[in-house]
């Protein structure tokens, strides 16, 4: 007996969300960057199977995505990225999500971000790379090294300079960050 022949086509969506209005539709997106924000991953679930898009972003340019990256949401930021988040997306500052990541030490949130294929070496709208706001706008401590060496294992370049022209190694040598400079300088190294 020969096969079924296959349906021709994507399958027609549900039809809650076909049914959605431009006015609904920018509700629900609404509500899914509140939800992201109160890291609610369970309503944030809901309403990403309702339709909401993970991209769509409020008046502050912070999307679901954007905001759970940045905050360390970890089980919001798996469920943007399953929606099919954009890693490339960013907010008002021109960064993606790995930046402010980056910078508040969020290291499992980082592999999340580099994982998924965000861009490690984007300049933001500040001058700044992930691997510069790690440096300049912490404390130097163990997260931020994490960070520094996750980084600088997918590729980052720390030669891209800051508005004042500091590559990252000198700013860690000049904020007296020691082991982060031992970091950079070991993975200059090990670079192929």
């Amino acid at each position: 007996m020969p096969p079924a022949p296959a349906p021709a086509g994507p399958p027609p969506a549900s039809p809650s969300v076909a049914a959605l209005s431009p006015e609904q539709q920018a509700a629900l997106d609404a509500e899914l960057i509140l939800a992201a924000k109160a890291n609610d991953a369970a309503r944030s679930a809901e309403l990403i199977s309702a339709g909401a898009d993970v991209n769509a972003k409020d008046s502050l340019q912070d999307s679901a995505f954007l905001y759970a990256g940045a905050e360390g949401f970890n089980e919001v930021l798996q469920l943007t990225l399953a929606a099919g988040a954009d890693v490339t997306s960013t907010n008002r500052y021109g960064g993606t999500a790995l930046i402010p990541a980056s910078e508040h030490g969020h290291t499992e949130t980082v592999r999340i971000l580099i994982a998924a294929g965000v861009p490690v070496n984007h300049v933001n709208n500040l001058g700044w790379t992930a691997m510069q706001e790690a440096i300049l706008l912490n404390d130097g401590g163990a997260r931020q090294q994490d960070v520094l060496g996750q980084l600088l294992a997918a590729g980052a370049d720390p030669n891209i300079r800051d508005p004042q022209g500091r590559t990252a190694l000198e700013n860690a040598e000049r904020l007296g960050f020691t082991r982060m400079a031992e970091i950079i300088r070991e993975g200059t190294r090990q670079a192929p």
